[in-house]
């Protein structure tokens, strides 16, 4: 599913965040950049890619979880020139959000994201495009989202 996210993507550069030399083996052979950050958790490790990448210069940043078996293009997320949220199919969690990197933005993964996310997006100013009818609302969190894709 992974590798489907990243061949998602099409033209957009793909940088992945972890602390594990297998995962970064995997992101270096798809042509990934990766960003080695060990030890701060899922929030911390998005936070620190934004700042890193804000850095590097990019003006918008797509955090897209790697558990999306629908995935067939996520560059349309980056258009909006505000904040986009693709909750997962339940509202619970997010599975995409893509902010311009200038702002401050502070991720709170974890179950009921979606909402946090939603009212850090008015926290921050942006303006906010929720999309709900989407491939990329359909997450893995147990097996049988995986068999329901499958038939």
């Amino acid at each position: 599913m992974a590798e489907r996210v990243v061949s998602s993507a099409g033209g957009l550069t793909v940088a992945v965040v972890c602390d594990d030399d297998e995962v970064e083996r995997w992101a270096t052979g798809l042509g990934a950049t990766v960003i080695c950050e060990p030890g701060r958790g899922l929030n911390g490790a998005v936070q620190f890619g934004l700042l890193r990448l804000r850095a590097q210069g990019f003006a918008t940043v797509a955090v897209v979880a790697s558990d999306l078996p629908l995935a067939n293009d996520i560059g349309w997320v980056t258009e909006f020139p505000g904040i986009t949220l693709v909750p997962d199919r339940r509202e619970d969690g997010t599975n995409v959000i893509s902010v311009p990197a200038g702002i401050t933005f502070n991720f709170a993964y974890g179950p009921q994201s979606f909402r946090r996310h939603v009212d850090e997006s008015r926290r921050a100013g942006a303006a906010l495009r929720v999309v709900h009818d989407s491939p990329l609302a359909w997450d893995v969190d147990v097996p049988d989202d995986l068999m329901a894709v499958a038939l």
